[in-house]
């Protein structure tokens, strides 16, 4: 009996966790509309999911863990897309890269190589000769890398990226946008992280 009173203490503790971050999250403070929405890549009632970043930025390699976590328990019905930012120069040679391994098949394991080897190994990774070498390290052969990063796949995918962080209205990274509709804000001291309220909206849209 005692064990039952205690697991039910512990589900009325979770349930009381969940409403008061759901109190915490307010259109305008939390989250923004974007005005015009901007049309979901997917169809149908699959709910989308955009995270908007840069490898250099270090709060997207901080949130990377975050990130990976809650793609684990992540709702079937909700698509999770990455679309690098492009504000300036750099970002959109990284942006390059990040399109590069997707047309190559080798986005899972670039991504994390970019993102270490920016932060942890401190190169900036600021000239394509320097990402043509890590592709090489990590098994791509060099005429591949050099066929696809100026390739019209990749022209392509950058210049949406282009399109998306202009039109989704993001002033910094990590962005996390629902549905084309709403643009999470970063956590705020002592109130619900960001994917909190990305929870929040996808219960929203649902």
């Amino acid at each position: 009996m005692h064990g039952f009173r205690q697991l039910w203490v512990s589900v009325f503790i979770l349930m009381m966790t969940g409403q008061v971050f759901a109190a915490g999250i307010k259109e305008g403070v939390s989250y923004e509309r974007i005005n015009p929405p901007v049309a979901k890549s997917t169809s149908g009632k699959t709910i989308e999911v955009v995270e908007m970043f840069w490898y250099g930025c270090p709060h997207c390699f901080q949130f990377e863990p975050k990130l990976h976590k809650w793609l684990k328990k992540k709702p079937a019905n909700v698509k999770f897309v990455r679309v690098p930012a492009t504000f300036r120069p750099l970002w959109k040679l990284h942006a390059r890269a990040f399109y590069a391994a997707e047309v190559l098949g080798v986005s899972d394991k670039m991504h994390k190589q970019i993102f270490d080897t920016y932060h942890l190994k401190r190169d900036r990774l600021d000239t394509k000769e320097k990402l043509r070498a890590l592709f090489v390290k990590n098994g791509v052969k060099a005429s591949d890398f050099d066929d696809v990063f100026h390739s019209f796949a990749v022209e392509t995918k950058l210049a949406r990226a282009d399109d998306l962080t202009r039109r989704y209205g993001i002033s910094g990274v990590p962005s996390m946008i629902v549905n084309g509709k709403y643009r999470a804000a970063e956590k705020h001291r002592d109130g619900p992280s960001m994917l909190d309220v990305v929870d929040h909206l996808i219960k929203k849209e649902k």
